[in-house]
């Protein structure tokens, strides 16, 4: 799959992984539009980069979980850049770090159900158009969910992430086996501990802990995950999977 002249749509895409592969899909030569729900400067100045480097990108603010949002979203993007033959569904739901027989079933619920809410909302506003461009250029479109190796591989404090995660990765298959006869591939990429702003206040002993159990003996970078989601929308015959970018951990 050529991803030069697509649209890209990036969920959660004003810093860390999702503004590094916004900058990925625009150096492939996708027109991108970063998504932001509280980080407009950021968003703008990811925006700026691209368009700065010959790209094409838009700054769209939307809640993920906000059905309404998230249509109008899809539909302010279609008419600055066209159809969208490119969903990465990023955007990152907060949670607490509990153990699980303290943790309130408020935060749980509130994780999980916006977890599965923005997929289900971003992929029901932005089908539609990609089946649009199909018939306008013969082009398949492209799901890609941003999971974690944590869906399979809990830790303590984890639950409500590895839930929802792991629930992100059955749509996954699901949808996968549902738009496949439409030309659409659905796929996951599943990174491990990655360095970003979310992953900042973890104790300098955790990064170094994960680092020494990883092959790679090394921490990731968002940009080891953007190269994953290039890589994924590349390989034209790949649907229904789930990519691990831990640099080999629980691998062996």
């Amino acid at each position: 799959m050529s991803l030069n002249g697509s649209v890209a749509l990036v969920t959660g895409a004003s810093r860390g992984i999702g503004a590094a592969v916004a900058r990925a899909l625009a150096a492939e030569g996708a027109a991108v539009a970063v998504n932001y729900f509280g980080s407009e400067a950021a968003a703008k100045a990811v925006v700026g980069e691209i368009q700065a480097a010959g790209g094409r990108a838009m700054a769209v603010k939307a809640d993920a979980r906000d059905r309404a949002q998230v249509e109008a979203m899809a539909a302010a993007v279609k008419a600055e850049l066209g159809p969208i033959g490119i969903l990465v569904l990023n955007a990152a739901i907060g949670f607490p770090m509990k153990g699980i027989l303290e943790y309130p079933w408020e935060a749980f619920e509130a994780k999980v159900l916006g977890e599965m809410g923005a997929a289900f909302h971003g992929c029901q506003a932005v089908v539609p158009q990609m089946l649009e461009r199909q018939k306008l250029d013969g082009r398949g479109g492209a799901i890609i969910a941003i999971t974690s190796g944590l869906a399979r591989n809990p830790g303590w404090g984890f639950a409500a992430h590895s839930a929802a995660k792991a629930g992100l990765e059955g749509l996954v298959r699901a949808l996968a086996f549902e738009l496949g006869p439409m030309g659409i591939r659905v796929n996951a990429v599943a990174p491990g501990l990655t360095l970003t702003d979310a992953t900042a206040d973890l104790p300098e002993k955790n990064k170094l802990a994960a680092a020494e159990h990883t092959p790679l003996r090394r921490n990731g970078q968002p940009e080891d995950i953007a190269e994953a989601v290039v890589g994924v929308l590349r390989a034209g015959f790949v649907n229904g999977a789930t990519i691990p970018v831990n640099g080999g951990g629980h691998t062996f």
